[in-house]
This record gives C-alpha cells, sequence and structure tokens, in this order.
C-alpha cells in the first residue's frame, strides 16, 4: 500500500536535492544533481536558470524512484536566497542567467547609496546591510545592463524572483508567482514592519512593482504541479515522468531559515548552523524583529500559522567552498570527504591561518573588498596544515558571529546545533566546539534544510501539527569542549589578527 509522503525540493548553490519525507519524519527517498558554476569575470558568479530547472528534475526522478510507491501529497521548496532570476512572463524563458548571491557585480551600486547615507534606512526597513549579497541591487543591474530589459519590465512582460519563485513558477506551468515572507526578507526590497514590498525603496532603486511575486506564508498551500518530463539520460529521446499533476505546493522558505524550522529551533534564543558553501548561523528571536548594531542581519524565520517569526542572522560568504578550493584549484584533496583524514594528521595548524575571503567578508565583517589570505607560513608547512587551517577556518567565522549574537541577545549561548554537508565532518565539530567553548549538536538526518520544507509543507495539507515536530528531531553525537580555555582565546586571537590582513584589500 502506498504511504503519503512529502516531496521537499532543496536547491542550493552547488546542486539541487530531492527528499522524499514519510509522515514518520523519515528519508525514504533520496537524489542530487550538481549544478554548473560559471564566472565570467572576477568576482561575478552566475547559474543558468533552465538547468536549475532541469536538474531539479532529474533529482525528484532518482528521489521518487528510491522511495518506491510513495504517494505525494505535497511539495515544499527551499533554496539559495538572494540568487536573482527574471524571465519572460509569456514564455517562461529567462532573460539572463542567474546572478548568484555570492557574485558581486553589484558592488559599486552598493557604495553609491552608502555615500549617499541610506545604510540606516535601508537597514530599519529591510533589517539588512547594503551589500552586493542582497538580490535588490542585483535586480537593478540586470534591469540597466541588459538590452530592453528595463521597457519590458515596465510593460510587465518579465517577472522577478528567487529561485524559489522559480521553482514555484516552473512547478505551476506558469500558473503562480510567488515568494514566501523568509525569501522576500532576503531581497533589501521588503519591509519587515508592513511584511510587503517597500515603495520607497523599489522608487529608490527604479524597480517597478509589477516584477514581483506576492508574498505568502512560509506554509499554505499555493497551487498545484504540472505534470513534469525529463529526459532519462542527459541527450536521449526516452523521457520519464519526475512529477506527477496535481500536488499540492504547500511549503517555501530560504535555506537558512527551512534549516532552523528542521533543526527544531522553535524557541527564541535556539541557534543552529548549517554548512554549505557558505556557513549560516540563525537565532530564533520569536515574535519580534531585533534589530542588530553589530553587523547581523535581521530576517524573516517564517511565517506560519498567521504570525510571523524572526531571527538574528550572521552569513559566511565560504566554508565548503574554502575545501572544495584547496580540491579543484590546489590539488590538495582527492574529495571534501577526504579533509578530515588529512587534517587529523598534524595535531594542529602549526600557526597557519587561512582567511577565505574569497568574495569578501560576510557578518560581521561586512567587508566587499577583503580577499582571501594564509599568513603564519612556514618551511615547515605541509598540506595536512593547510587543509586543517581550511577547516579551522569555517570554526574561527562561526566564532566571530556566535560572539556578536550572544552580545545582541544579551545571554550566553547554550548550545549550538550543526547541520549541512560538513556536519559529517567530526574534526571540524569538535573544533568548533572548543572554539565556542559551548556543545554542538548534530542530528541524525543532517539534510535539516529539506527536512524544514518537508514540515512547512506538511504542516499546510495537515499530515502533521507543529507540537509533533520537536519529537521528530534526534540527536545523533554532541561534541563537548575540550580545550583549555587560555588555548582557544590565544587561537582566536591569532584569527582576529589574520583578518586584519585580509580586510580592505585592493590590489596594491
Amino acid at each position: 500500500m502506498a504511504r503519503d509522503c512529502v516531496l521537499a525540493i532543496d536547491q542550493g548553490t552547488t546542486g539541487s536535492t530531492a527528499l522524499v519525507v514519510s509522515a514518520e519524519g523519515a528519508v525514504v527517498g533520496r537524489g542530487y544533481r550538481e549544478i554548473t558554476q560559471h564566472y565570467p569575470r572576477p568576482g561575478w558568479v552566475e547559474h543558468d536558470p533552465d538547468e536549475i530547472w532541469r536538474k531539479t528534475l532529474e533529482a525528484i526522478l532518482d528521489a521518487r524512484r528510491a522511495a518506491g510507491s510513495a504517494r505525494l501529497v505535497a511539495v515544499g521548496i527551499t533554496n539559495q536566497r538572494e540568487t536573482t532570476v527574471v524571465w519572460d512572463a509569456a514564455t517562461g524563458q529567462p532573460v539572463h542567467p542567474a546572478i548568484v548571491w555570492q557574485c558581486r557585480r553589484s558592488a559599486p551600486l552598493c557604495e553609491e547609496l552608502r555615500a549617499a547615507g541610506l545604510s540606516d534606512w535601508f537597514a530599519e526597513r529591510t533589517g539588512l546591510v547594503l551589500d552586493a549579497y542582497f538580490s535588490g541591487t542585483k535586480l537593478r543591474w540586470l534591469l540597466d545592463n541588459v538590452p530592453g530589459l528595463r521597457a519590458r519590465a515596465e510593460k510587465g512582460q518579465v517577472r522577478f524572483g528567487t529561485i524559489d519563485s522559480w521553482l514555484i513558477w516552473k512547478l505551476s506551468g506558469g500558473k503562480v508567482h510567488a515568494t514566501d515572507y523568509s525569501n522576500a526578507s532576503r531581497t533589501l526590497l521588503f519591509n519587515l514592519h508592513t511584511l510587503d514590498w517597500d515603495p520607497d525603496i523599489l522608487d529608490r532603486l527604479a524597480i517597478p512593482g509589477s516584477l514581483l511575486p506576492r508574498a505568502v506564508s512560509s506554509s499554505q498551500v499555493l497551487g498545484q504541479t504540472v505534470a513534469a518530463e525529463v529526459a532519462e539520460v542527459a541527450g536521449a529521446e526516452g523521457r520519464a515522468e519526475a512529477l506527477p499533476a496535481g500536488v499540492p505546493i504547500a511549503g517555501a522558505a530560504g535555506d537558512q531559515q527551512a534549516a532552523l524550522f528542521g533543526q527544531a529551533c522553535f524557541s527564541p534564543g535556539m541557534v543552529k548552523t548549517t554548512y554549505g558553501t557558505g556557513a549560516f548561523l540563525l537565532m530564533n528571536t520569536g515574535a519580534r524583529p531585533v534589530v542588530s548594531r553589530r553587523g547581523l542581519l535581521t530576517t524573516v524565520a517564517w511565517g506560519l500559522d498567521g504570525r510571523v517569526e524572526y531571527a538574528l542572522e550572521g552569513s559566511l560568504f565560504i566554508a565548503g567552498a574554502a575545501i572544495q578550493w584547496l580540491r579543484d584549484e590546489l590539488g590538495l584533496l582527492r574529495t571534501s570527504a577526504e579533509s578530515e583524514a588529512v587534517a587529523a594528521r598534524v595535531p594542529d595548524a602549526g600557526g597557519v591561518y587561512l582567511v577565505p575571503a574569497f568574495v569578501g567578508l560576510g557578518a560581521p565583517h561586512w567587508d566587499m573588498y577583503a580577499r582571501g589570505t594564509i599568513v603564519g607560513l612556514t618551511r615547515g608547512t605541509s598540506r595536512a596544515h593547510l587543509v586543517r587551517a581550511a577547516l579551522e577556518s569555517i570554526a574561527y567565522q562561526t566564532r566571530d558571529v556566535v560572539d556578536a549574537m550572544a552580545a545582541e541577545a544579551g545571554t550566553p549561548l547554550g548550545e549550538i546545533r550543526i547541520d549541512g554537508g560538513a556536519a559529517a565532518n567530526n574534526l571540524l565539530a569538535q573544533f568548533q566546539a572548543d572554539v565556542l567553548g559551548v556543545p554542538v549538536v548534530r542530528p541524525k538526518v543532517t539534510e535539516t534544510t529539506a527536512l524544514g520544507a518537508a514540515y512547512l509543507a506538511g504542516l499546510a495539507i495537515g499530515l502533521w501539527r507543529r507540537q509533533e515536530l520537536a519529537a521528530l528531531w534526534q540527536v545523533d553525537r554532541r561534541f563537548e569542549p575540550a580545550m583549555p580555555a587560555d588555548r582557544r582565546e590565544a587561537l582566536y586571537r591569532g584569527w582576529l589578527r589574520a583578518v586584519e590582513r585580509a580586510k580592505g584589500w585592493a590590489g596594491e
């Protein structure tokens, strides 16, 4: 007998994951496809929206086949957030490659806005800082630089969205143009207080309102899927049904907010960090937005049950991508998973610090012009020291954010829940506990981003009740801090000195 399951789509920076999740919260099917990264100029990063859609369907097909006779009762979506797509409203064809959240091409516009004294003006409305990270200035760049696009936008002929909107549009056959509050809050265009697009910001950035999706709750039925097919093998004529028609599209949230939900961080003060291409820490702050004075972001956590809950966030632009760099560009690793074994060959990093500011520094520094730096090299520095320094950089950057969060919240951190690919790295998890001085807790299922999307969709159709979800979250391992405090603080002071070397680099 077929069992009711939720399909969770997790469209990330490096690939698309699909999970089929049972009513018991178990992952019964999984699919994954990598997507191509494009770097047309230094500091620019792009994706192909059509490839994202195709690879997402392929991942869905794999997950459904692995799940056997599962009956899909809802679809939930989570996504790389600030990545910007504009497409033709009639044909659904993208008008330009997607501009990825890592892309720095709109940095000059952010400088202009800051120079005009608008930093606080934007922060008060959106909870965000003026940085090229966010979607609003990316959209303005497209309107200014794609020939004819502004005229088409003013005529209502094109649509803008983050990746959730793009997938919802495709899943619904172009019938639904929507985003949830959590994704909307990452655009630099959304007012946290009115929970709507801010007309003054749209006017300031010269963005026509007709481009924008409808902002809605993170857990509600938005529409239904249309049947979607995909080639059995790339380039082959044979096609298979990846997704049936008529499945409710019932949940959506930005990847980090979905991970907070999937980690069952339902109470104010609870914190999670997701190790992915970047790393992202969120603290649940409850029913009120907390304005940060220490370089953190104020963001919507989710909209649910007729109300909105908020979070403080610190974003690390480069985390797992530092390990990928060692693998792909320097050839120091065969696989990313090998990093733990290689790093464990040495007892510490030998005084080496790697600051992976390849696309600038995020929270709490917000330096668009910082660049990657390695300090402390000696003749005795080995491959293992460099790999260990790269892993440790993830933990040090996390501490930068945790210290700011604890100060904003006015209370010390009790524990931190971790997820994402690098959460499987025991060496990193233990060093993270050591450098923070608090326990690090890893759940049995670390794909909590996709689980969060599944939970939100399941709630919308009544598959679960919210109070049942905390019981589905289970601990795999708890890492207790073991490093002496004086050693921890000495190492961290060295990291802060290395960060100062990386800041403000302009190539002189």
